[in-house]
């Protein structure tokens, strides 16, 4: 609740600082005539799942309940921007994110907690192609909506792994894709633009790989549910 204020605090005041200035334009009065821009990411997310719970779940004699838990992770990535035209731009942005979701369980085992979580780490090479349309530069300042696909691998996906000691996880597959749109600002400073941005990614396929063992069986599906707030340097 505390994020999404500051979060709610700090576009409110962007938003009020750029119809505040005058319409002149002070810096980088050239920097949208040029084709092409680079430059850097870095963020933060939360990434979660979307669970579809198995129909039988109620049926199960060792798991009582389940419930995803998001958790926070961050994001690293190259920002590569085609002006199509003045208010219209094709960005590829690839990442390397790092992130953790869990998912609680109320279980039923004698000589044990009520409650255990799988926690589930992932290291993405995210692969994102957005449009990116934008209002008319007010003064220093443009707002912008971004629309796009993101194709991603995890890296340290263990859905082929042969788990050892008796150890109980919750595979999930290596190739994720999906939708994701955005909301942003560009910031004109002196020597370069700022970009705050909120993005929300929902993943399509089921995530889930096929296990025997009673946490994964439980589940009919997960997919990815992930958002993210970042800072672009151009």
């Amino acid at each position: 609740m505390i994020k999404k204020k500051l979060l709610l605090l700090l576009f409110t005041g962007l938003v009020q600082l750029s119809f505040s200035q005058p319409a002149t334009v002070h810096n980088l009065e050239k920097y949208d005539k040029h084709l092409m821009h680079f430059g850097f990411l870095l963020g933060g997310n939360k990434t979660d799942f979307k669970v579809v719970r198995d129909a039988d779940l109620y049926k199960s004699d060792s798991i009582l309940a389940l419930n995803p838990k998001g958790s926070s992770g961050f994001n690293l990535g190259i920002v590569t921007d085609l002006k199509i035209v003045d208010n219209l731009h094709l960005r590829f942005v690839p990442e390397l994110a790092f992130a953790q979701r869990n998912i609680e369980y109320q279980v039923l085992y004698p000589h044990t907690q009520p409650k255990e979580i799988k926690k589930i780490e992932s290291t993405f090479i995210n692969f994102p192609l957005d449009l990116k349309f934008r209002s008319a530069r007010v003064s220093n300042y443009r707002w912008y909506v971004t629309a796009g696909a993101r194709y991603a691998i995890d890296l340290v996906s263990q859905a082929n792994v042969v788990t050892e000691n008796k150890e109980i996880l919750v595979k999930l597959n290596r190739n994720d894709y999906g939708y994701a749109i955005g909301i942003g600002m560009d910031c004109y400073l002196d020597l370069f633009k700022f970009s705050p941005e909120i993005k929300m990614f929902q993943g399509i396929p089921n995530l889930l790989a096929p296990d025997a063992a009673a946490y994964t069986t439980t589940i009919q599906s997960l997919k990815s549910r992930i958002f993210a707030i970042s800072f672009t340097f151009e």
